[in-house]
């Protein structure tokens, strides 16, 4: 047996031993010199690397420091998701800095909480195609068994052009002509009509464009020529009744639809999220998903929205990540009114918490009321049952302050509301309103405009508001409140909703609003609010200084004239633009 590469060889001599071990001992001599340099120099290393870390921590810190500063200057609302935010990360900086000088980092420390978060979202939802896929398979739907597996290893193959015009031909309830000819051969045309080539507009297509549909008289075609494709007959009749059935008005062609949108959406999504480099978010979010959940959720057997899908279609729109995209979704849903405009603003209410006074929230009020018509205490609850809680208290309040109907009207439907939907806390309020005094009454209602100031309302959102008080309660004590409002705040907060209170949102002027204005400009120039009148000319000043054709400022001095050319000229002459003018 031959020896081992590793086998024992022979004994070396004395001699030989005593004649290296000089060059053993040196070399030893040399590792260990060797061997304390690098400990050195990781000791180096380390403390550099310790010191590197600090001035990260306590440079992020700073930097986190000056981010809230500036942030402060935003509105309320949005200071505390922004701020938690900014906590959340400052945390996560100090724990991966921690792991790094205790050497306990995991693998996936370093990655940001939101590539995390995609990642995940990305394998939520390739494990959610295999099922998606599956349920639209046991709907036993008109298309290619093969075609759909592949869909399950491959999830990108949706969007080739085979799968594409597959899908197109679901939908509509036709045939790609390659599968026509690779099942059943060239004589199944005869069974078919041609539903791509146009003598005017397409003459001559591309072979694999070609989409056909089964003939009208398909039964009395196939009754004369029973032997045309041998064999295959059956097969052709199963999918001519599969295709009759997805188009019918029938569970099973709902249950198709449903998955098929489903199957859609995720593919859809997934896709974007594996190419969002090259993919455009504008055409995921506010034109592919839109339609896909619109068609889920209303069904033509319904004139209400169904719960249960409501709940699937949030399911689908909680794979979105981030809120901006989510919420692009929704708001391009329902654009022609209708039920899908209801199901924008169910999506919408779900999840947001507005006051009545928001845009979004008086629009969902007016397409609920249509003008000219008298709401359906039923249907109006059966819509706010589906809003979360505290949107159902902002619209029942927004309906009670509608003007679409009378104020006597408004107030009964939506106690009627309150008592239906058990709004407690707002019965309540209406119980407290109905006895509390007007003096009282008059505070509570400025107190609540001068927290819209606060926040930072817009001007209009502000404008909106002191309309709607002085058009629900119009006298001289309402008219000096709005006035002592609007003087606790910025004068140029002043000067915009001056300009903005005369025009009302259809572009009519307000018929109150000379009476007001009058009223303003009288208190503006009197010596006892010579303070406010010192503010709001300086305030004009600097808009004169930057821009001497600002809107603001023609627009305030041009209604001031338009209610006291007197105050208007001494107003110019204070700003300084007569001089200029000169």
């Amino acid at each position: 047996m031959a020896q081992t590469e590793n086998g024992a060889g022979p004994d070396a001599s004395v001699v030989e031993i005593q004649k290296a071990w000089s060059n053993f001992t040196l070399r030893i001599a040399q590792l260990e010199t060797g061997n304390t340099a690098l400990e050195h120099e990781n000791k180096t290393l380390r403390r550099l690397l310790e010191n590197v870390i600090e001035h990260r921590k306590k440079s992020h810190a700073e930097l986190v420091t000056l981010i809230t500063t500036l942030i402060s200057k935003l509105p309320v609302n949005d200071l505390g998701v922004i701020i938690t935010r900014l906590v959340e990360h400052n945390n996560q900086v100090a724990e991966v800095s921690a792991a790094l000088v205790g050497g306990k980092l995991e693998e996936n420390q370093l990655q940001p909480a939101s590539l995390k978060l995609l990642y995940k979202t990305k394998r939520d939802l390739a494990s959610a195609v295999k099922p998606a896929v599956e349920q639209l398979i046991q709907s036993d739907p008109p298309l290619e068994l093969s075609l759909l597996q592949n869909l399950i290893t491959r999830p990108d193959s949706f969007f080739s052009p085979a799968v594409v015009r597959a899908s197109r031909c679901f939908v509509k309830g036709q045939v790609p002509r390659e599968r026509v000819l690779r099942e059943f051969g060239e004589p199944a045309l005869i069974f078919f009509k041609d539903l791509t080539t146009d003598v005017k507009y397409n003459p001559r297509p591309k072979p694999e464009e070609i989409v056909l549909g089964f003939a009208n008289d398909f039964d009395t075609l196939l009754a004369q020529n029973p032997n045309a494709i041998g064999d295959k007959k059956n097969e052709l009749l199963a999918l001519h009744q599969k295709i009759r059935a997805s188009k019918a008005q029938t569970e099973q062609a709902r249950a198709q639809k449903s998955a098929f949108l489903k199957l859609s959406f995720i593919l859809e999504l997934l896709h974007y999220y594996e190419n969002q480099n090259t993919e455009s978010p504008d055409a995921v979010f506010a034109q592919r998903m839109p339609p896909l959940i619109e068609q889920l959720v209303i069904t033509g057997e319904r004139d209400t929205l169904d719960p249960k899908l409501v709940e699937q279609a949030e399911a689908l729109l909680a794979f979105i990540i981030t809120p901006d995209y989510r919420s692009s979704v929704i708001n391009n849903i329902g654009k022609a009114g209708g039920l899908p405009r209801t199901l924008r603003f169910t999506l919408a209410f779900r999840a947001e918490k507005l006051s009545e006074n928001d845009p979004l929230t008086v629009d969902c009020v007016k397409h609920l009321i249509p003008p000219g018509t008298t709401p359906q205490l039923a249907a109006l609850v059966t819509v706010l049952r589906l809003f979360n809680p505290h949107m159902q208290q902002s619209v029942t309040k927004a309906i009670m302050a509608s003007d679409r109907l009378r104020r006597e009207d408004a107030e009964a439907l939506g106690k009627a509301i309150a008592k239906e939907l058990g709004l407690t806390e707002l019965q309540e309020r209406l119980i407290e309103k109905t006895t509390v005094s007007p003096e009282k009454e008059q505070q509570i209602a400025w107190d609540n405009i001068k927290e819209l100031i606060a926040s930072r309302a817009s001007p209009n959102e502000i404008t909106a508001a002191i309309r709607k008080r002085l058009h629900a309660k119009y006298d001289d004590g309402e008219v000096k409140a709005s006035w002592l409002t609007l003087t606790e705040s910025d004068a140029l907060l002043l000067v915009r909703v001056f300009c903005l209170l005369p025009y009302l949102p259809d572009g009519q002027t307000d018929p109150i609003a000379r009476a007001v204005l009058e009223s303003y400009v009288s208190r503006l120039t009197h010596e006892k609010y010579a303070a406010t009148y010192t503010k709001v000319v300086g305030a004009l000043k600097n808009l004169f200084k930057v821009k001497a054709d600002s809107p603001a400022l023609v627009n305030f001095l041009s209604l001031v004239r338009w209610v006291d050319p007197a105050a208007a000229d001494k107003l110019s002459h204070d700003v300084g633009m007569l001089a200029h003018a000169n």
